[in-house]
């Protein structure tokens, strides 16, 4: 759940790529058809940015504890685990955002939050990293959702960017807005696709 369309994006892509090179093996044809099929993605499906009111947002102590008694730990990592957030993010999701995350550790304090459990990485959600007052990347390995893990995730790094002083974050190359809106009360910002992201170098295919 990067928040968003590009986790999907990264999803769809990899999973496309990975099915073609194993059903079409050593033939230059897997890269074409993953090629159009890549094509396809970059298309149809849009990648709006909404705007959330930072001073306005929904009471969470209730949300945190819930997590808390599931023996869940919301935290900042420290500069000594960062490698192991990196580790965690490339293997669930995409090579730019463990780009994200090594911008989310240059801060002081580290712009990253993170999920843990018996001392396991279930989830993190960065922000000032993509942007200023940007919302994310952030995701929730596949195992641990479903938990409210990526709510509260959410809230924390929104948390963090009014601390920082804004009154206004941006949730960007938004996926599943009805979530958002119903979570934070964002509202899609009209004319914001394709985003910041319109001229995004794509990653090599293999």
């Amino acid at each position: 759940m990067k928040g968003g369309i590009i986790e999907f994006r990264a999803f769809v892509i990899t999973g496309l790529v990975h099915w073609f090179e194993e059903q079409l093996r050593g033939s230059p044809l897997s890269k074409v058809l993953a090629g159009i099929a890549i094509g396809f993605v970059e298309v149809f499906v849009r990648m709006i940015d909404m705007l959330v009111r930072l001073y306005d947002l929904p009471e969470s102590a209730e949300m945190y504890q819930k997590v808390e008694d599931a023996g869940i730990i919301l935290r900042r990592p420290g500069a000594y685990e960062k490698h192991l957030v990196e580790d965690f993010v490339r293997e669930h999701f995409s090579p730019k955002w463990v780009s994200e995350v090594q911008v989310a550790f240059s801060r002081q304090p580290i712009t990253c939050f993170i999920a843990t459990r018996n001392k396991e990485i279930l989830g993190f959600a960065c922000y000032e990293t993509t942007n200023k007052a940007y919302f994310g990347p952030t995701g929730v390995s596949e195992a641990a959702r479903g938990t409210g893990i990526g709510k509260a995730l959410l809230m924390k790094a929104l948390e963090g960017l009014h601390d920082l002083g804004y009154a206004y974050g941006f949730i960007g190359g938004v996926g599943p807005k009805e979530f958002y809106a119903k979570a934070v009360g964002a509202v899609e910002i009209p004319g914001s696709d394709p985003s910041i992201y319109v001229d995004i170098l794509p990653e090599p295919l293999f």
